[in-house]
Formats: C-alpha cells, sequence, structure tokens
C-alpha cells in the first residue's frame, strides 16, 4: 500500500472523481449542509468535517459489503 503523506486529496483513481464528487454533495444534503459547487468557504470546519467523515464511513460500509460479497448499497 503506497504511503500519501504530501497531505493532499488526490484521487488516486481518476475514473471515481464523480462517483465521489456525488456521494459528497449526497451526504451534504443529507446532514443540511449547504454545499454548492465551486467556493465553499463559508462553511463552517464543523460542516466540512461531518461530510467528510460521513463520506470516510460510506466508503468503508461499501469495502466492507464488497469484501463479504454482498454489494447491496
Amino acid at each position: 500500500m503506497a504511503n500519501n503523506s504530501s497531505g493532499s486529496n488526490q484521487i488516486n483513481v481518476p475514473q471515481a472523481r464523480d462517483a465521489l464528487n456525488n456521494m459528497k454533495y449526497e451526504i451534504a444534503r443529507e446532514l443540511g449542509v449547504n454545499l454548492k459547487q465551486g467556493y465553499n468557504g463559508d462553511l463552517t470546519s464543523r460542516e466540512a468535517g461531518y461530510v467528510g467523515g460521513y463520506m470516510v464511513k460510506r466508503l468503508i460500509e461499501q469495502a466492507e459489503h464488497q469484501m463479504a460479497g454482498q454489494q447491496n448499497w
């Protein structure tokens, strides 16, 4: 596994970019966070953290389902 210590938020699989963006906006809507296309500097750290945290949670759940052979997401 590669160690990405540069601190950047690079997408390692470019084909996943659209799916990740869709997930981000879907999760923001579910949480009631007003995430817009483009600049979102008016979001609080807490709001941005909620969206990112839930993205990680959902990605882990999807990986667990895939590992278990259940692709019901």
